[in-house]
């Protein structure tokens, strides 16, 4: 029923690198079930991240390398639908499996997600409103979602330190990660009028811009372990994002010599090492911290 091309628009091993979000959302949650787990997973990783994907690609029209894919198809009217099904499965998915909260969050996400794509909002032409409003929302927003839909508890549940703080910690990541996402694309988002917010600062600052950010997120998680259980584990978490942090500085200075080296295939390789470690240490600190025997 639908194209092939449009099924690789909705890249759904991508959502790979949106997992630790969820992780460390399980991580603090009190409240789970294995029927949670699995319907809170499944619709966030393979209904609502794809159809968000899907729908972006189809308003990008992009004919160079995006996340994902290194070598995108042309866009059809088919993918827009398939984006849209994708989006109602999850809603729908919410409302019967999880709770009418749940699905209301995730109704506010794909919404968001088309304002940043959509052309009569584009919300992605301007720098500041598209970064803040990409690292709030698969942050701090999607953060709460993900233990909404873990715990199926209500709004006042939510109002806690120790849901806010990790929240706000997420964010605060992806405020840093996600201009790098954006490093290889500037001459087609400079060409469809789209001012991300790499393309702002250059490829040099946007090294540097990401460098900060990560080094504050990386203090502020560290505290948060320190305050809330102990400080072994900010300890691991460094030890454990080493890989990524010597990646990116060898991969800087490559840069630095050469400036086509900001390539999608080295962009991709940060984003794999990025999840891979992260969602390693959440899954390891959940198994520390958690009633893994919940689950069964």
């Amino acid at each position: 029923m639908f194209s092939r091309s449009a099924w690789l628009h909705l890249r759904i091993p991508f959502s790979f690198f949106l997992m630790p979000v969820y992780i460390f959302a399980l991580c603090i949650s009190p409240n789970f079930t294995e029927s949670r787990l699995l319907w809170s997973f499944v619709i966030i990783h393979l209904f609502l991240y794809p159809a968000s994907n899907g729908f972006n690609s189809y308003f990008d029209k992009d004919e160079k390398s995006i996340g994902g894919l290194k070598n995108p198809p042309p866009v059809n009217k088919g993918l827009y639908y398939l984006s849209l099904l994708f989006d109602v499965i999850a809603i729908v998915l919410g409302l019967l499996k999880i709770s009418l909260l749940f699905a209301l969050l995730l109704l506010v996400y794909g919404l968001v997600s088309k304002a940043y794509s959509h052309p009569s909002i584009r919300l992605k032409k301007f720098p500041i409103a598209g970064w803040l409003t990409v690292g709030t929302f698969q942050g701090f927003f999607t953060f709460l979602m993900c233990y909404v839909g873990i715990n199926n508890y209500e709004l006042e549940n939510l109002m806690n330190v120790r849901v806010l703080i990790p929240a706000t910690l997420s964010t605060i990541l992806l405020l840093g990660t996600y201009p790098m996402t954006q490093i290889y694309q500037h001459e087609e988002d400079a060409a469809r009028g789209d001012r991300t917010l790499s393309l702002l600062l250059g490829i040099k600052g946007t090294f540097i811009f990401v460098l900060t950010i990560f080094t504050f997120a990386a203090i502020g998680y560290v505290w948060y372990f320190y305050s809330f259980y102990e400080l072994q584990y900010g300890i691991v978490f460094l030890v454990a994002l080493m890989p990524v942090s010597i990646f990116f500085l060898i991969w800087f200075m490559r840069v630095l010599k050469n400036p086509v080296k900001a390539n999608f295939a080295n962009t991709m390789w940060l984003n794999f090492l990025s999840a891979l470690c992260l969602n390693s240490f959440f899954i390891w600190f959940f198994i520390q911290n958690s009633h893994v025997d919940q689950i069964f």
